[in-house]
């Protein structure tokens, strides 16, 4: 099958595109390799994939939109993963634009370019964020999300609403899915478990928010990408089931291990792992940030029959094993 993937030099990008390259999948890549963290591990994960004789890349910015809708057209794809974005809570309020323009700009770009293509199915990485000041957990589908906390969490919410018009004007089968708290190897430095593990490797602080009285939902990348990869086989279709639009071939699908852990549980494990204390700075809850989060899986269990189940404990220690082995810990 004909595969484009946004992002394949991010994190969940590039791991969804090894998974289905080792499946015999031919996956055209686009990534625009901005420098928002560490170039090199993006470099290092396209390397990887570079490897495979059914991949190729096009490096361009969602914005451009012209060098967008030519990639697709030469193309052809029959089924697009929407996962490129400027991601991250706290930089969306020292860099709002890049927010607007990467994430609602360029999934207007991507959706105008295939809005009268023959794919089958597009598919779109939405975030737990959308949920913003909800109390009651767990989080379920078919909750309002009109109280985002974050300008990241509202671009993502405006681009669900932008692919359910376009899946509705243009009969696109759209499958959005909401993810929680991803992590594992080749993961990004701007989060939590890379932050912690850098940190207390290197005998630094690592900041705690809300004194460590933080609920997190931790979703293994290896669980998630099974479930992307099932879910793109279950295309939508309108009445298909009482819990998708009924004006439109689209769905929303939560992806989460449905397992609350406690921030302090979370470092616990880490430094259990590493063998080393962490140094705490034990800080205020952050601006844009949310308490707890936790998914109701149910949906998802019932459109594939599957469920992630990678507990933190053995999925912190693949990390950690991939992090001393990246950065040639193992022997120093």
């Amino acid at each position: 099958m004909k595969i484009f993937i946004t992002g394949t030099s991010g994190f969940v990008g590039f791991h969804l595109a090894k998974n289905l390259l080792k499946k015999g999948h031919e996956i055209h890549g686009y990534d625009s390799m901005n420098d928002y963290y560490d170039v090199q591990i993006k470099k290092s994960r396209l390397d990887i994939l570079k490897k495979f004789p059914n991949f190729n890349q096009t490096k361009a910015e969602l914005e451009n939109a012209l060098t967008l809708g030519k990639t697709i057209r030469s193309f052809e794809p029959e089924v697009i993963f929407h996962l490129a974005a400027q991601a991250g809570v706290r930089y969306s309020f020292e860099n709002p634009e890049s927010y607007i323009n990467s994430n609602i700009v360029g999934t207007y770009n991507l959706l105008e370019a295939i809005k009268e293509t023959k794919v089958k199915h597009f598919l779109f990485a939405s975030t737990s964020s959308v949920y913003g000041s909800n109390k009651i957990m767990p989080f379920k589908e078919n909750q309002q999300t009109d109280s985002q906390l974050s300008i990241y969490s509202a671009t993502k919410k405006s681009c669900e609403s932008l692919i359910h018009s376009y899946s509705y004007l243009f009969n696109l089968p759209s499958t959005t899915f909401r993810f929680f708290t991803v992590y594992g190897p080749y993961g990004r430095p701007d989060m939590a478990l890379f932050k912690f593990v850098k940190a207390i490797v290197e005998g630094n602080e690592i900041d705690v928010y809300n004194n460590g009285e933080m609920n997190r939902d931790f979703t293994y990348i290896d669980d998630l990408v099974e479930a992307i990869s099932l879910l793109s086989q279950n295309i939508p279709e309108i009445g298909k089931d009482e819990k998708m639009s009924n004006s439109a071939p689209y769905r929303v699908v939560n992806i989460g291990n449905s397992n609350q852990v406690k921030l302090l549980t979370f470092i616990e494990k880490i430094e259990e792992h590493i063998g080393k204390k962490a140094k705490k700075n034990m800080m205020p809850m952050q601006l844009g940030d949310v308490q707890s989060t936790l998914a109701d899986n149910s949906y998802l269990r019932d459109l594939t029959g599957f469920s992630p189940k990678t507990d933190v404990d053995e999925g912190i220690r693949n990390f950690i094993d991939w992090y001393k082995d990246y950065y040639n810990l193992n022997n120093s």
